[in-house]
């Protein structure tokens, strides 16, 4: 079997990668398509100093335990797959169902996330373990690259639940890369009447027009806070955007940090303080806004379709991962095994 592997900070890819064989509740899935993502990308590059943050931080079991860079890493949790065989005693959907799932495997040791691993195969590949319990059967004969993405836009969908947004609030979208751009879509999907979408990119802002974002603003022509907003999304990631967003932010603002930034940075609280802003941190979504995000796509609430800039095979991941880099070419590329 195929797959495409991080090794020493590179992905290539292998043909001599043993089939994974299901155990009980478990179902052997050849996948259609599976979404590069941007953490992907940063653990690509910074695997081990997000490996070594996930071993320091407290309050929540290691993110990633156990996995070993020296050998080589399983990735790719935005995926789609056709039901191949289910395992001893379970039921599942019949062979030749188009499924997703939440990227998490249930095994006789545990939850093991399906992100990052040295055992466990993700979307990568041309077949993979998946959870029975977890699956979500793909509606309306939706075309598997788009319910590929129903967990990105699930990511977009929790943080905009967690901002607690009324539909007359005005919404402020800092950074429209595939995060960005999902919490635009998550928006419109909860009926906010007027989102700013903010990015440097004329090609990022031109795809939240797309999105039906109501205005795009250039930051480095406009000021994207003119317009008052009571929420801002923080999708960027880099240092020294949220104390921006703290000085800039009008009073009683509620920030939502979306971007999942690896580096130090520096805050001046007083900014906080003095408006009374609230700051919230999210990360990923729960099983019912997996679900919410998949209805939403395959109903045609949620358009993915002008998000997918690229198509590559398994040969074609280490390009793709290259060119993600230019944030004016591409998106989000799909890996079609």
């Amino acid at each position: 079997m195929r797959a495409t592997v991080l090794r020493d900070g590179r992905m290539m890819v292998r043909d001599d990668i043993e089939e994974p064989r299901p155990g009980p509740g478990q179902v052997l899935v050849a996948v259609k398509a599976c979404g590069i993502c941007g953490s992907d990308l940063h653990f690509a590059e910074h695997g081990g100093t997000m490996l070594q943050l996930g071993r320091e931080m407290e309050g929540m079991p290691p993110i990633d335990a156990g996995v070993d860079l020296s050998g080589d890493v399983f990735m790719g949790h935005e995926f789609s797959a056709e039901v191949l065989e289910a395992g001893p005693g379970t039921e599942a959907p019949a062979p030749g169902t188009v499924v997703t799932s939440v990227p998490v495997l249930l095994t006789d040791s545990g939850v093991s996330p399906i992100v990052y691993s040295n055992e466990v195969i993700g979307g990568y590949a041309e077949r993979m373990l998946l959870s029975a319990p977890l699956l979500l059967p793909v509606p309306n004969g939706l075309d598997p690259r788009y319910a590929a993405l129903t967990e990105p836009m699930a990511v977009g969908l929790h943080a905009v639940n967690k901002s607690a947004i009324n539909r007359g609030e005005t919404a402020l979208v800092i950074g429209c890369g595939p995060i960005g751009i999902a919490i635009v879509a998550a928006l419109r999907l909860r009926g906010v009447e007027h989102i700013v979408a903010s990015d440097f990119s004329v090609t990022r802002r031109q795809l939240a027009q797309t999105m039906d974002a109501h205005e795009t603003v250039d930051p480095a022509e406009a000021c994207p806070f003119a317009a008052a907003p009571a929420v801002v999304f923080e999708a960027v990631g880099v240092p020294g955007i949220l104390n921006d967003v703290l000085r800039r932010a009008p009073h009683s603002a509620r920030v939502i940090v979306a971007g999942v930034c690896m580096e130090p940075d520096t805050v001046l609280p007083f900014f906080g303080t003095a408006k009374e802003i609230s700051i919230s941190f999210v990360y990923a979504y729960d099983p019912a806004e997996f679900a919410e995000s998949l209805r939403a796509i395959a109903e045609g609430d949620i358009d993915v379709a002008p998000l997918i800039t690229g198509e590559v095979g398994l040969d074609g991941i280490p390009a793709a991962f290259e060119d993600l880099a230019d944030p004016d070419r591409h998106c989000k590329i799909l890996v079609t095994p």
